[in-house]
């Protein structure tokens, strides 16, 4: 077998197609965009190269065949802020093969030990957690958009090699016409008839008070999660202009309690319904064929991106007046095509926010695990806190 670094514009294309090769046969595959991915890999496109590193290899078997592929990077946002200074492998695919699966691990973790890291987190991205994060364990079905698809197998090889758990990612499914439990609604219609909490979906002609509103509830909600940085203006800015194109106003929705932002539930269209049309290429032909297909209604699922509700305003009814106010546009308006809901990753250490998704009546669809390995083997393993 051979490891080759990715040097060259024709190894990164070897790069992009070891997953297309390895799932050929399997019906479940929807290949990604080639963008999405080397955007990660690109300096201009991804600022986090600005100040961390990054490197990816290829394997080849002794025909020349494509048989696995890695990244390893160092995120200097995130690296420090664990126990012990920790470092991502991500991108992991592999044949079915524990040698050739040690090959790519060997190579990361020498890399990074090298840079002072005594971890690495795996398979993760280098950039936000609701892209190419944990390895499918569970639920194999066809993936949604920018989420890790894999083999069964491959938990075996991570596990075998001495990865352990860090923490589990839940996708949560419920048809969108699915009712709420009765106490559940009752909860719901009490924040609704309250004057004092109000609840819109996005309007695009003000999209900045809404990137403003976003940002303010996610650094409440979000960053007393271990590794989860508070969010700039700026950063909030480029996540809504990334959307932009995409963005359904319909199903963008936040919460409000006396005009001040609470909540809010944003979904997206589930892109990969479209893009699997598209085998990975979104050219001229790529972009008639995702027009299409979007227009004759091909995408009938949505996939919630991201869920949070204030901390003081948690386990009031808030989640689930927000969700009513959603479900009755959708139901009630014709021309909303919306069958599906999926909520994308939940952390098994968030145990409010899986009670929430229980309660607006999901179950969890699909598992993602995201895996440690420590590099002394002798220091107690430690899974991810749970949030109280």
């Amino acid at each position: 077998m051979q490891l080759i670094e990715v040097t060259t514009p024709e190894l990164a294309n070897d790069f992009l197609m070891v997953p297309v090769k390895l799932y050929k046969k399997d019906p479940n595959f929807i290949r990604p965009l080639d963008k999405d991915v080397e955007n990660v890999f690109d300096p201009k496109k991804n600022k986090l190269l600005r100040d961390g590193k990054a490197i990816r290899w290829i394997l080849r078997d002794s025909k020349g065949n494509l048989i696995g592929r890695i990244a390893a990077f160092i995120n200097k946002l995130t690296a420090n802020t664990y126990e012990q200074p920790t470092g991502g492998m991500g991108f992991f695919d592999c044949i079915n093969d524990q040698e050739a699966a040690n090959l790519l691990f060997d190579a990361s973790k020498s890399w990074l030990q090298e840079r002072g890291m005594e971890a690495m987190d795996g398979p993760i991205n280098l950039g936000d957690r609701d892209r190419w994060w944990g390895v499918l364990i569970d639920g194999y079905y066809p993936p949604t958009y920018c989420m890790n698809y894999n083999y069964s197998y491959y938990q075996q090889l991570l596990e075998n090699y001495g990865f352990q758990i860090f923490f589990k990612q839940y996708t949560y499914y419920r048809a969108v016409k699915e009712p709420l439990s009765a106490e559940y609604h009752e909860k719901a219609d009490r924040i609704l008839r309250d004057p004092n909490f109000s609840f819109r979906h996005m309007d695009k002609k003000h999209i900045e008070k809404y990137t403003e509103d976003f940002r303010i509830v996610y650094n409440k909600a979000w960053t007393k999660h271990e590794g989860v940085k508070g969010m700039s203006e700026a950063q909030a800015k480029l996540i809504m202009k990334t959307l932009n194109p995409i963005i359904d106003e319909r199903i963008m929705w936040f919460a409000y309690h006396q005009d001040e932002p609470i909540g809010f539930f944003l979904a997206i269209p589930e892109l990969n319904q479209l893009f699997k049309y598209v085998n990975g290429k979104m050219d001229l032909w790529g972009k008639l064929k995702f027009v299409f297909n979007r227009w004759r209604g091909a995408c009938t699922t949505m996939y919630g991106i991201v869920f949070g509700i204030t901390p003081e305003f948690q386990g009031k009814g808030v989640e689930a007046a927000m969700i009513t106010a959603e479900g009755k546009l959708v139901i009630d308006d014709p021309s909303i095509k919306y069958t599906d809901l999926q909520m994308n990753w939940i952390g098994d250490f968030n145990p409010k926010m899986m009670k929430v998704a229980e309660q607006i009546g999901s179950r969890i669809y699909k598992t993602h695990a995201t895996y440690r390995f420590l590099f002394d083997r002798n220091k107690e393993f430690k899974r991810m806190p749970i949030i109280r």
